[in-house]
């Protein structure tokens, strides 16, 4: 205990600058515990966000494959009153009763209008088929 005393007594200086810098270090790291919390919620809530995004993404992704699906069959189902129609511009247009499907020869991408929503698809090959079999139908 002497010993300690001692040190007090001469060092009191150095003590009083320890005491001083740990105020400051604790002043200072509340702080930037305070930012890194912040900037911890700005990130989580960033990818928590990102992964929101894809979760969208994924639904509008299945979104757009059953309409096309659906598209698809009701186009299938309304085949025998398909109408297929060459445009003067090189385009053509295949109507049913509720689907209308236009495009151009060789391009993979049509518009569709089904159920008073006009959107635009890749053609698969089930598509080009019924296409194909409207166009037989129409020439014949």
């Amino acid at each position: 205990m002497d010993v300690v005393m001692s040190f007090v007594q001469e060092r009191w200086f150095i003590i009083a600058a320890a005491v001083v810098l740990l105020f400051v270090v604790l002043h200072i790291v509340k702080t930037v515990i305070k930012w890194v919390i912040v900037l911890a919620v700005l990130a989580g809530l960033y990818f928590y966000g990102a992964s929101y995004t894809d979760q969208l993404l994924d639904i509008g992704t299945a979104v757009s494959a059953e309409v096309k699906n659906q598209a698809v069959k009701a186009f299938a189902a309304e085949m025998q009153h398909a109408q297929y129609k060459h445009n003067a511009d090189g385009t053509y247009t295949v109507t049913t009763k509720s689907l209308k499907l236009e495009g151009s020869p060789g391009s993979n991408e049509m518009r569709v209008t089904f159920m008073d929503q006009t959107f635009t698809i890749k053609a698969d090959a089930a598509v080009q088929a019924l296409i194909e079999q409207a166009k037989n139908k129409t020439t014949l």
